[in-house]
């Protein structure tokens, strides 16, 4: 067991006392987290039978905090079935996101449009790195596991399918990155829109998340080169597949416009229905006929989806109840601590406890889990397309930059804009606007 292996085990483990609410615990670490970071231990020692560790956890967790601690909703089984009715539209939304846009890889792929686009990119690092921006500017309006899949799928054409765990790295860092500064590129920050952090102070974020591309994409497009390069030159007998590039589009339209409605002006039943999910679900079925989806690679894609929902699935369950005072120390660790643990719960503490730069907040929970595999839904994502990609020791190995990307961003954004606690606007439970520096967003209802 080399440290790159433990360094996961040990990062859980250094978190749990800094967010963790009371309950039985050992040497001052909740049980809960030390079953998730054992969890976390078996997939980066295992990762050849994820799958079942996943699964494994899942079910130990459960039964657990059945017996022993309760939820949030509740204790015991009722308890259990009462959490899981308040997390379904988040795991459902993730299924059908996850599964989806596997097709929709698929038809882009199919498309031709990744065998052209040599074409118009340069033949050496240059070009891996500007597929890697266009990764980028894509998750900034789309959600960062499309915008994964899509780099993931051209990147399979341009480099004869191999391509190197580094660049795998930076396409999920790109992903991530891209959605950090746009209220309509990542839950995150879509989250912190709704509870009333304006879209310019989101944007700031930008700063970081510019940094973090040039160092991550640089390191990782000379990787990618110097393990396969770019293909020089198209097949002139290739011939794009309009139609299928039609369906690539109708599907992001839905998604990117019932994202907006979502969040715009239906925030209430994007809370109790998975609706973006189902409009990309929507647009597949209504394309049957014009080509025909590749099935087949939905029980392949299934495996990984289970696995993912079971990892954020624990996640949901752990006692995270409190924050350290928020400070731009606090904000740099989270985009740590988000690598391993799921960045919604912690955003939803943030906006709650207040007093954060929102700018500084959405880089650290956006980019932060691309540090690790399956330290983002992006990750994961990418990971299904490509298995090899499922080590947590060859992720660290080769893919390093992200980490120090990470740090660079953080501290560059940090020096030229500084730190300022910003004011977020929320409704209030009468509905008037109210305007704090510590404003509670509106519960689910």
């Amino acid at each position: 067991m080399t440290l790159r292996h433990l360094s996961v085990f040990v990062l859980g483990l250094i978190a749990a006392p800094a967010f963790a609410a009371g309950g039985p615990a050992v040497a001052g670490i909740p049980v809960d987290f030390i079953l998730f970071a054992l969890t976390l231990l078996g997939v980066a020692l295992f990762h050849n039978h994820t799958f079942y560790v996943a699964l494994t956890g899942l079910f130990t967790v459960s039964v657990y905090k059945i017996l022993f601690t309760g939820f949030k909703t509740g204790v015991g089984v009722a308890g259990f079935f009462s959490h899981l009715g308040h997390e379904w539209v988040t795991l459902a939304n993730l299924f059908c996101l996850l599964m989806g846009f596997a097709l929709l890889a698929r038809h882009f792929e199919k498309s031709h449009v990744p065998v052209i686009l040599p074409k118009f990119l340069p033949d050496d690092w240059k070009g891996a790195f500007l597929l890697l921006v266009m990764v980028w500017f894509i998750s900034s309006f789309l959600d960062n596991i499309a915008a994964a899949l899509i780099g993931g799928a051209m990147a399979h054409q341009l480099f004869r399918a191999r391509v190197h765990i580094g660049y795998l790295a930076g396409i999920v860092a790109a992903s991530n990155a891209g959605g950090a500064w746009s209220v309509v590129g990542d839950t995150t920050t879509t989250m912190m829109w709704i509870a009333g952090v304006r879209p310019d102070q989101v944007f700031e974020a930008i700063v970081a998340s510019t940094v973090a591309l040039c160092i991550s994409g640089v390191v990782a497009a000379k990787q990618q080169h110097a393990y396969s390069p770019i293909l020089k030159n198209a097949h002139d007998h290739t011939k794009v597949d309009w139609a299928r590039v039609g369906i690539v589009l109708l599907i992001l339209v839905f998604a990117i416009i019932t994202n907006v409605l979502m969040n715009t002006r239906f925030s209430s039943l994007a809370e109790s229905f998975p609706a973006i999910g189902v409009a990309v679900w929507a647009a597949i079925l209504l394309t049957v006929g014009i080509r025909r989806p590749d099935w087949e690679i939905l029980p392949e894609n299934l495996k990984g989806t289970i696995f993912l929902l079971s990892l954020v699935a624990i996640a949901s369950m752990m006692p995270v109840e409190e924050l350290p005072a928020a400070s731009w120390p606090t904000a740099l660790g989270i985009g740590f601590v988000s690598a391993v643990f799921d960045n919604i719960p912690l955003t939803a503490l943030a906006l709650k406890q207040g007093g954060y730069d929102f700018g500084f907040l959405a880089y650290a929970v956006g980019f932060g889990g691309s540090m690790l595999w399956f330290g983002s839904s992006a990750g994961v994502a990418l990971s299904n397309m490509y298995p090899e990609a499922k080590s947590v020791g060859q992720w660290m190995r080769h893919g390093w930059h992200v980490a120090v990307a990470y740090v660079v961003g953080f501290f560059v954004m940090l020096a030229v804009l500084g730190w300022h606690p910003e004011t977020i606007v929320a409704k209030g439970d009468a509905g008037a606007v109210v305007e704090s520096a510590h404003v509670v967003p509106v519960e689910a209802k």
